[in-house]
């Protein structure tokens, strides 16, 4: 009885700490309500974010009555009890509960990277630890260095299992665990394989000691002699906020502190990606192509005179019409409002638009006619209080990992319950209440599966058309939905049964760039629509959806992104400006690389010499997300501002100053400033429709040949940008060809083999990697390296019908 009231959340529990009284909800721990006091108590194993573990016992209180002193980090509150945190006894025992710790510990400080930050060293320091008088004889650990990214020094490891808990509840890994025990208990990578993890660097800024270690942060400087700046991660959509750690005004590491948006917590882009910052291959000077067909240096008055002298001429001779422009989802919001500015206004061009047109763009059209609003309809936070989470067709760690995160918690700390559809394994598979696999392509009847079995189990409320939408699904049966998907009534049933409380409905990658977009994503704001669910579009790229709302997409009678290209082909667009993106790692990349080559003029703005940099007329080196200000808008519409932290290398520039000289030179106007595009931008207001309406679209049967290519994001990337990260290409250096057991059996290929697959005519080889859960007939390729080859082999969609052979 005294257990269940001492842990009953709903029960207020009145305590006295240290002669103060205070008032706090059963199940609180005796930290936490000291903490309300303002109350110090120290601690060492204890962090927030995980299940408590009580190993160190630094945090030792006496509670009255009870004869042993108590850790306050694990120990639930009761009622009525008088605590005491502070007294001689308590500070003797936990100074002798240090001076036994440091026994096993080797005073390395002078060669520890983790001296100045080392939460070992502030304990001791804090409790007065200024001596030691224990010895013991010490066996040295071997130490791994063959870890990549990561380095483990077991010899400094006090076992508080702080790397463990976040491996497995924030990440969801569990790639290293504690094992043997006494004096011979070490962390070590589960069941002795080889490290094989996200790489996510979270255990390093767990660990209260230099045990485990960033290797490119390895001896780069104290931690005193960097200086800290906060920015906003330019990688994946989550909008983690960070700290970047400059050395001579580049970036040498970025961490995140546990009191952000994101809980401290990074995936391997945001926390080692910023290498791509300081990668040799960096543009640094302003380049012009010669009658020579040659690009050369050039000063950024004559570049950019080029580039305004040859457009001015183009839309003399031709018309504006004949400029276009592509966006990016890369640069900052202010960017991308000034680069539709000086396309739409300054040259007078509908002709705009972005990648975003592979899908996200109409995903998001869809969403405002359907529901009102487009990007997701609550925070990234709120995921954490539903009562069940619907994932269609989304790798969330892949493609987003603070919504992968966010997932993990409200499943395993929350009780909610999974339901994830997707064609390939996924990293949240694990976690998952049902889990569907469905052939790829077959999205829309997917959706459509769904929402039946909603209806017809009584999971559905009533919604705006509810009778209209009911008769027209019935035209489909179960089993022609099973004959697209490979999945049968009970599947979708089972999946439906785990619909409770507040729904989140969230849908990526596969459904966004389905073969079957429009039904797919119709579908899945249907599903939404019909369990009143909160909705989250899920996207690759850090700032698609500010693109989008700066005005990045055709003007009225404008081009989009497919009718540029055609344009370009006809001899209708003369001149390009392409702002952060390499077109020719877009589906069709051998039409566009002809298309680009009748180009009179190409401007392009980027950091690195991508396949599309290297056709430019004019190419103009920009800054990166580190080396400018702006702000970034994620996917559920959270909009921060950043300020440059870091110093852009050689001659490059933000893209807004690029852009404002452009702007001012075609114009005749002045330069734009920050601030006073900021204060053009019209705020954007989005609100969900109070009753939204069901609007049905059929599915479109996908004609599957024996073999399906699925070209999706991969852990371990994002987009191409960390194709220039050495830091990533140390755990994913190559584009692989990921095939189950089956077909790597059927075709006689092993881990390492090469593989040929052909689809269009075109064929490219790549080396196999063999992984579990892909079932037969469908193999996987990342959208991640500029050289694969892989973009040659496509048309629009995700999945392809290919041919696979060996070597």
């Amino acid at each position: 009885m005294a257990h269940t009231e001492c842990c009953d959340t709903n029960k207020t529990i009145t305590l006295t700490i240290d002669g103060q009284d205070v008032q706090v909800p059963g199940g609180t721990t005796i930290l936490d309500a000291a903490k309300k006091l303002g109350i110090a108590i120290p601690t060492l194993c204890y962090l927030e974010k995980i299940s408590t573990t009580g190993a160190c016992r630094v945090c030792a209180v006496h509670v009255e009555g009870v004869a042993r002193p108590m850790t306050a980090c694990n120990t639930p509150v009761k009622e009525g009890i008088k605590v005491t945190t502070q007294s001689p006894e308590l500070e003797q025992i936990r100074k002798k509960t240090m001076e036994l710790m440091l026994v096993n510990h080797p005073l390395d400080c002078p060669v520890c990277d983790a001296a100045g930050e080392c939460d070992l060293q502030d304990t001791c320091y804090g409790l007065s630890v200024a001596k030691q008088e224990y010895a013991a004889d010490l066996e040295r650990l071997q130490i791994r260095y063959d870890w990549s990214l990561l380095e483990s020094d077991p010899n400094r490891c006090i076992l508080c299992e702080k790397c463990v808990k976040v491996c497995r509840e924030i990440t969801g890994v569990g790639a290293i665990e504690t094992q043997s025990c006494g004096d011979r208990a070490v962390v070590e990578t589960v069941s002795g394989k080889p490290l094989d993890c996200d790489f996510c660097g979270n255990c390093i800024a767990a660990c209260p000691t230099g045990t485990l270690i960033s290797k490119p942060f390895k001896f780069a400087g104290r931690p005193w002699s960097f200086e800290v700046k906060n920015g906003i991660c330019g990688f994946c959509s989550s909008g983690c906020q960070i700290e970047y750690h400059l050395q001579n005004g580049k970036v040498a590491r970025v961490t995140s502190d546990d009191g952000t948006y994101n809980n401290g917590n990074l995936c391997i882009n945001g926390r080692f990606g910023y290498s791509a910052f300081n990668a040799a291959q960096r543009l640094t000077q302003p380049l012009v192509k010669g009658v020579d067909g040659v690009q050369k240096p050039a000063t950024w008055d004559a570049a950019l005179a080029t580039a305004v002298s040859a457009t001015k001429e183009i839309v003399a001779k031709y018309g504006a019409a004949a400029v276009a422009g592509i966006g990016s989802p890369r640069v900052t919001n202010e960017e991308n409002f000034l680069f539709a500015k000086l396309i739409k206004e300054a040259v007078g061009s509908a002709n705009l638009d972005s990648e975003a047109r592979l899908g996200y763009a109409q995903a998001q059209e869809l969403q405002a006619k359907m529901i009102g609003m487009t990007g997701a309809t609550k925070p990234m936070d709120a995921l954490e209080q539903a009562g069940c989470i619907i994932v269609l067709g989304s790798d969330l760690k892949a493609e987003s990992a603070g919504f992968g995160y966010r997932a993990i918690k409200a499943a395993t700390k929350h009780d909610a319950k999974l339901v994830i559809a997707s064609a390939r394994p996924t990293s949240l598979d694990k976690f998952a209440n049902s889990a569907l696999r469905y052939k790829a392509g077959s999205e829309g009847f997917v959706a459509l599966g769904l929402a039946k079995a909603a209806i017809n189990q009584n999971k559905a409320v009533a919604a705006e058309g509810l009778d209209t939408f009911k008769q027209a699904v019935s035209a489909t049966s179960f089993d022609q939905i099973q004959a697209a998907t490979g999945l049968d009534e009970a599947a979708f049933n089972d999946a439906v049964s785990f619909i409770n409380g507040q729904v989140a409905v969230m849908y990526g990658f596969e459904f966004i760039r389905s073969a079957d977009a429009a039904a797919a994503v119709t579908g899945a704001l249907n599903l939404a629509t019909l369990t009143a669910a909160d909705v989250y579009p899920i996207d690759e790229k850090n700032n698609t959806q500010g693109m989008l709302d700066m005005g990045v997409a055709p003007g009225n009678g404008g081009k989009d992104l497919f009718g540029i290209v055609d344009g370009i082909e006809k001899g209708e667009i003369r001149c390009l400006y392409v702002m952060g993106a390499d077109l020719l790692q877009l589906p069709n990349s051998d039409k566009i690389a002809t298309a680009l080559q009748k180009l009179e003029c190409l401007v392009v703005l980027d950091l690195f010499p991508t396949a599309t940099a290297q056709l430019a007329n004019v190419l103009l080196p920009a800054a990166a997300t580190p080396e400018k200000s702006g702000s970034f808008t994620s996917v559920d519409n959270r909009t921060q501002s950043f300020t440059a932290a870091a110093s852009a290398p050689g001659e490059a520039r933000p893209d807004l100053v690029i852009l404002g000289d452009l702007y001012a030179r075609l114009s005749g106007g002045a330069i734009p400033s920050l601030a006073a595009l900021q204060q053009e931008i019209k705020p954007v207001v989005k609100k969900k429709l109070d009753r939204p309406a069901l609007a049905f679209a059929a599915p479109q049967a996908h004609a599957a040949g024996s073999m399906t290519l699925l070209v999706a994001p991969f852990l371990r990337h994002n987009g191409t940008y960390t194709s220039w990260s050495e830091n990533n290409l140390l755990v994913a250096a190559e584009a692989v060809i990921r095939l189950g057991a089956a077909d790597a059996a059927r075709l006689g290929v092993a881990e390492g083999d090469t593989v040929t697959v052909t689809a269009s005519g075109a064929s490219v080889t790549l080396p196999v990697q063999l992984r579990d859960g892909i079932p037969a007939g469908l193999a996987l390729a990342p959208t991640h390296f500029p050289t694969s080859g892989i973009s040659g082999l496509m048309t629009r969609s995700a999945s392809l019908t290919v041919t696979i052979s060996k070597g």
